[in-house]
C-alpha cells in the first residue's frame, strides 16, 4: 500500500473499502453541495505569511477546551452512523483520541452507544444531544450521559428538520443495509468491511433502540428523523437542556451573529460555528467565512470554536488566527476511520498535529497561543 501522506490520502482509501452509501452518506451535501464544497474550499484562498530566521525549538500546539487539556485545538466531532464506516467505528475512534490526548463526541445518532464507549474507554468524551418530540425520551439521554461521566454535552441547534441530500435517497441508505442486488454486489467488493461487521453485534442506533418508546423499523433515517426530530426547538428549550444537564454546554450550529449573541447569553460554555458540513441549508456561507465576525461578536464572552471543511493542520492554524479557540474534526476522522480502522483515526490526527506544528513554525511562532490573524495575508481574508 502506497504511504499516506495526507488526509487525501485516507479518503481514496476509505471510498475503497467502505459500502458506497456509508461512504457518500459521509462525504455529501444537500442539494447542489455548493456549502459544503464552500467549507474546503473557502480555506485554500488563505494565504500564510511565511516568516524567517525564528527559533523554532519548543513547539506547542496545547490548549484547553472548555477546560479540557487538548494537545491541538482539535476535538472528535459527532457524526452518525460511525459504526457503518467501519465495525465498532465510535468505540475505535474515542480510544483513538483518547490516546492522542483530544476530546471525542459521540453522536446521538451513533450505532455504539453511550454505555459502550464508557466501557472502553478512561477519559471522560463528550456527548451530542438532537433533541426529539419525546421529551422523556431526552431526558433519559441525558441522564444516561451524566452516569457516564461525559464531560460536556453538545446540542445541535441546525438539525430540527432535515436537509435533503440526494446521494441518500438515491443510494437507498438504510442500517443495516437492504439486501438489495445493487447492495449486494457492492458490499461483495468490500470484504474487510465485510468481515469486521460479522465481528460485532453493533449495527444499528445502541442509544435509541431499547431506549426509546415505540421505536421499531430504524432503517430508514430520514422517515426517522421527520418524524421524531423536535422542528419546534427554540432558546427556551436550550435553558431547560441546561439545567437538566447542569454540566459544560456547548451549542453547535451557529453561523449568524444574533444567534451567536443567543448562545453567549444562554450561558452556554461554547459555540462552534457550523453549517453542519454542509448538510443542512445549501447556500449557506462556508463555515471559515462565517467565524471572524462570530468571534469579534462574542469571543470575549464564551468560548467560540467550527467545524467544516478542515481536511489539514494549517486549517485548524487558520482557523484559530480568525478567532477560533477550537476546532472540531467529522470527515477527515470518517476517512481515516474507514480507511484503517484506530490506526486509521491515529494517523489522521498525526497527520493534522504535524501539518499543524510545522505550519506554526513557518509563520514565525513556537505556541499556538500567540498565533494571530497576523500570520495571513491581509488580501485573502475571507469576508
Amino acid at each position: 500500500m502506497p504511504a499516506i501522506t495526507c488526509i487525501e490520502d485516507l479518503r481514496a482509501l476509505a471510498e475503497k473499502r467502505v459500502p458506497r452509501m456509508f461512504y457518500d452518506y459521509a462525504d455529501s451535501g444537500s442539494y447542489t453541495e455548493s456549502t459544503y464544497r464552500a467549507n474546503s474550499d473557502d480555506f485554500q484562498k488563505i494565504k500564510l505569511r511565511q516568516r524567517v530566521a525564528v527559533n523554532m525549538e519548543n513547539r506547542s500546539t496545547r490548549t484547553r477546551l472548555v477546560g479540557v487539556d487538548a494537545a491541538m485545538p482539535v476535538a472528535i466531532a459527532p457524526t452518525g452512523l460511525t459504526g457503518m464506516q467501519h465495525a465498532d467505528g465510535e468505540i475505535l475512534g474515542a480510544r483513538a483520541a483518547e490516546a492522542f490526548g483530544i476530546p471525542f463526541t459521540l453522536s446521538t445518532m451513533s450505532i455504539c452507544s453511550i454505555e459502550d464507549i464508557a466501557a472502553h474507554t478512561k477519559a471522560p468524551f463528550w456527548f451530542q444531544l438532537y433533541v426529539m418530540r419525546d421529551r422523556d425520551f431526552i431526558e433519559r439521554l441525558i441522564d444516561r450521559a451524566k452516569t457516564a461521566k461525559c464531560g460536556a454535552l453538545m446540542l445541535t441547534l441546525d438539525l430540527q428538520i432535515l436537509g435533503q441530500r440526494h446521494k441518500d435517497i438515491k443510494n437507498g441508505l438504510s442500517t443495516p443495509p437492504k439486501p438489495t442486488l445493487a447492495n449486494l454486489i457492492n458490499l461483495a467488493t468490500k470484504p474487510r468491511w465485510c468481515m469486521a461487521m460479522l465481528g460485532t453485534k453493533r449495527r444499528t442506533f445502541g442509544n435509541i433502540v431499547g431506549h426509546a418508546k415505540g421505536v421499531g423499523d430504524l432503517s430508514s433515517l430520514s422517515s426517522w428523523t421527520a418524524e421524531q426530530f423536535d422542528p419546534a426547538l427554540n432558546w427556551g428549550d436550550v435553558e431547560w437542556i441546561k439545567k437538566r444537564w447542569g454540566g459544560k454546554l456547548i451549542l453547535k450550529g451557529i453561523m449568524d451573529v444574533e444567534d451567536a449573541r443567543l448562545a453567549a447569553d444562554s450561558g452556554a460554555d461554547a459555540l462552534i460555528v457550523s453549517n453542519h458540513g454542509g448538510r443542512q441549508l445549501d447556500g449557506a456561507p462556508s463555515s471559515i467565512a462565517a467565524l471572524p465576525a462570530i468571534a469579534e461578536a462574542v469571543g470575549s464572552r464564551i468560548e467560540v470554536w467550527m467545524d467544516g471543511g478542515i481536511r489539514s493542520g494549517q486549517d485548524v492554524l487558520k482557523a484559530w488566527a480568525l478567532g477560533a479557540r477550537g476546532t472540531l474534526i467529522g470527515r477527515s476522522f470518517l476517512y481515516g476511520l474507514g480507511a484503517m480502522g484506530e490506526a486509521g483515526v491515529t494517523k489522521a490526527l498525526q497527520i493534522i498535529a504535524k501539518e499543524l506544528d510545522i505550519s506554526m513554525a513557518f509563520c514565525g511562532h513556537t505556541n499556538i497561543q500567540t498565533v494571530d490573524r497576523r500570520i495571513l495575508l491581509p488580501g485573502t481574508l475571507p469576508g
